[in-house]
């Protein structure tokens, strides 16, 4: 899985008809301190993230497998919405401090 940030959405009214009803994301891919790094995604979101949301992402056949996704082209899913990233014991995000989030 990757984090990223949810920059805004992707609408699309002719689409292969498995993915009629899917809401699509746009997605900038961050790094563990939440800066942006090189590729953006267009996923699937399975969970309700909303614009500036951190998010968790999974990709390929794993986002395939995911509960009503099977047999859908999909290469990616938002698969969670983050609450928090610490690393090496010092809070880098907390969805509760952001005030976009």
């Amino acid at each position: 899985m990757q984090m990223a940030k949810v920059l805004g959405t992707v609408v699309s009214t002719q689409k292969e008809p498995t993915l009629r009803g899917s809401k699509f994301l746009l997605l900038q891919f961050i790094n563990e301190e939440g800066s942006p790094v090189p590729g953006y995604e267009v996923a699937a979101d399975c969970v309700g993230a909303g614009i500036d949301e951190w998010v968790l992402v999974t990709r390929g056949s794993a986002a395939r497998i995911a509960p009503g996704s099977e047999n859908r082209p999909i290469d990616a899913l938002v698969v969670g919405i983050i609450d928090t990233v610490n690393v090496e014991n010092r809070l880098i995000y907390s969805k509760k401090d952001d005030p976009y989030g």
